[in-house]
């Protein structure tokens, strides 16, 4: 069984590509500091690299 990440948005997406500021809005983060919890799933894993520069991610046992 798949994991459950909580995401948090730690920097603005000002500045920063339209893609990146996509990914964050399929994520559901909109403001700095906002969380969100998603199973490890590969898609999920694979926006959070896409937009690792602004997320910070922790393990969660739920």
């Amino acid at each position: 069984m798949s994991s459950k990440l909580k995401i948090t948005l730690v920097r603005s997406p000002i500045g920063y590509n339209r893609r990146q500021r996509k990914t964050l809005k399929a994520l559901g983060l909109r403001k700095i500091s906002s969380s969100v919890t998603h199973t490890g799933t590969p898609e999920i894993k694979g926006m959070i690299n896409a937009v690792k520069h602004l997320v910070t991610v922790e393990e969660t046992d739920n």
